[in-house]
């Protein structure tokens, strides 16, 4: 039998990658003509790789935010080797959290998707007010 914590986890998890799946639908739906987004500056800071490659107007947070959306519903993540090698020194620093407890660590990361989830889902909804604002419709 699930604790009444476990299950609220469980259900908080769900609720958030649907949430953002719903954003972004919203944000595909809204967002008709996403050549306007060019060459907009993003007043977002994008972390990581991707998005110093992509991301550099609004049109890239577009695309980005689309393929975050594909991967969290399919569940398929690429191993990339680059990635992988790259990440050796991140590697090395969470090394002591690798010996804790795994109820600690699991919450660690469960609370470091949450944060990002919900990162990436303001990021939505931003970037599809500011194509409102572009096209002149109202809020």
């Amino acid at each position: 039998m699930q604790s009444a914590e476990a299950k609220y986890n469980r259900n908080s998890l769900l609720l958030a990658l649907r949430r953002y799946s719903s954003v972004v639908r919203d944000m595909e739906q809204t967002v008709l003509v996403p050549s306007l987004l060019r060459d907009v500056p993003s007043e977002d800071e994008w972390d990581g790789d991707a998005a110093e490659e992509s991301c550099s107007d609004l049109y890239g947070n577009y695309l980005t935010l689309k393929a975050i959306r594909n991967t969290v519903e399919s569940g398929l993540v690429p191993l990339d080797d680059r990635k992988v090698k790259s990440n050796t020194a991140l590697c090395k620093t969470l090394e002591p959290l690798l010996d804790a407890d795994p109820e600690a660590l699991f919450r660690f990361h469960l609370r470091g998707l949450f944060s990002v989830m919900t990162d990436l889902t303001k990021k939505t909804q931003s970037l599809t007010e500011k194509y409102k604002d572009i096209i002149g419709v109202s809020h």
